[in-house]
């Protein structure tokens, strides 16, 4: 993770939505890891590997404030699944084809945990603009 720092201000309003954002793309990474489980190729080399998020720390030193940014999408370098199935339209010289790595388990464990983050700052938002909101209200 790298630590740049921001030239411009951030607000509680930046880092949530950031955060968000963030969440949105580990979720959507996490739903296309589920959609290729259990997807066969003819060899190793075009078998699906499973995508992961690469998130980057954001610190606005003026504030003191600190958010995420996505810093790319990356594939794994986890090992397809071999299995010997020769009646397999994909199926090699040697009777064999490559499934992707997925644990859907895991997969659903990335999709509830960034799905409950998600929730966490949208919440953080609400309180935020109810209290933004009280506060004019009292003048």
């Amino acid at each position: 993770m790298s630590n740049p720092t921001t030239t411009g201000s951030l607000n509680l309003f930046d880092v949530a939505s950031r955060g968000m954002s963030a969440q949105l793309v580990r979720m959507n990474a996490a739903a296309s890891n589920l959609a290729n489980a259990g997807a066969v190729a003819g060899s190793a080399a075009e078998a699906y590997r499973p995508l992961r998020p690469v998130f980057a720390q954001q610190l606005d030193a003026a504030n003191g404030l600190s958010t995420v940014n996505v810093a790319g999408i990356v594939r794994t370098n986890a090992a397809p699944i071999r299995e010997h199935n020769p009646g397999h339209p994909m199926a090699d010289a040697n009777g064999d084809v490559w499934t992707a790595p997925v644990d859907e388990n895991a997969e659903m464990v990335e999709m509830l945990d960034s799905s409950r983050q998600y929730q966490n700052l949208v919440e953080a938002m609400s309180t935020a603009k109810q209290l933004m909101l009280d506060t004019v209200r009292m003048k």
